[in-house]
């Protein structure tokens, strides 16, 4: 699994395109070049995945057993909207206009890399996000931290 990591401000231009930061290209091995899947994220942000990451997300989703109604609505909603793309000459990233108004994602966008995958927002939503920080960051931490592998409760054995 990758290892993306950091904040990158870019700027969309009228077709939807943006210039892929020299600071993430450096971050994805050769092999794996510039081909990436892009789709709907989590509050109403846009998804970035290294092809070969996507793969193993979507063999995961591919698992769900579809005679299960709800697991039916979670892949025809994952997958909505996913699309290939590649960069041009320049390195840019051209994003579908639907994923753009999904996103409300006009002109500046912030490129959040964590772990396997490249959020897309548009800045002034990831800044309002940013605002809402949690009072107590480290009780945040600890309670979601704590049941990560399942193992620790909180307590030390």
């Amino acid at each position: 699994m990758m290892n993306l990591v950091g904040e990158f401000p870019c700027v969309v231009d009228s077709k939807g395109r943006f210039l892929f930061p020299a600071g993430l290209k450096r971050q994805l091995p050769e092999v794996e070049g510039m081909h990436f899947v892009i789709n709907r994220g989590f509050e109403q942000c846009l998804n970035l995945y290294p092809a070969p990451e996507w793969k193993q997300i979507s063999d995961e989703v591919n698992q769900l057993n579809i005679y299960v109604k709800k697991n039916r609505e979670f892949v025809r909603y994952f997958y909505r909207g996913a699309t290939e793309i590649f960069p041009d000459g320049s390195y840019r990233l051209l994003v579908p206009k639907p994923l753009l108004e999904y996103a409300g994602i006009k002109k500046e966008v912030i490129l959040f890399a964590y772990a396997n995958r490249i959020e897309l927002w548009d800045k002034a939503k990831y800044e309002g996000l940013l605002g809402d920080e949690p009072d107590n960051f480290s009780a945040l931490a600890e309670d979601v931290m704590s049941k990560k592998d399942g193992k620790n409760d909180g307590n030390l054995p």
